[in-house]
């Protein structure tokens, strides 16, 4: 899971941050400090579903604004998949919202 959650930061931030004329953003970029595995892990081995929330939200939420808000169709879907790993409560749930999340982000890069 700490491994999905490092990727739905790193897309995010790509999405965020990353421009044409400027080196591709890397896991081991100072702008990635706060949003690593290590980090991730920490939160999941408490089991501190809202930190993850907001750890993931922080990274989707400055996504969402580079693509436009919710207002434009990829913001759309973007907002409705970060709404349904918001409302997750209990860890055994965070998975299946986690990887579309993971996957839309991917797909939208």
């Amino acid at each position: 899971m700490e491994h999905s959650l490092e990727t739905v930061a790193l897309y995010s931030l790509k999405l965020a941050y990353e421009t044409e004329d400027q080196s591709p953003i890397l896991r081991d970029d100072l702008v990635m400090g706060d949003y690593q595995r290590d980090v991730f892990e920490l939160l999941v081995r408490r089991g501190d579903v809202a930190g993850i929330q907001v750890k993931v939200g922080e990274c989707v939420g400055l996504a969402l604004e580079a693509v436009g808000g919710v207002d434009k169709p990829l913001g759309r879907e973007l907002g409705r998949l970060v709404g349904e790993f918001a409302g997750v409560q209990v860890m055994e749930q965070l998975d299946v919202p986690l990887v579309a999340l993971k996957d839309y982000l991917k797909d939208i890069q």
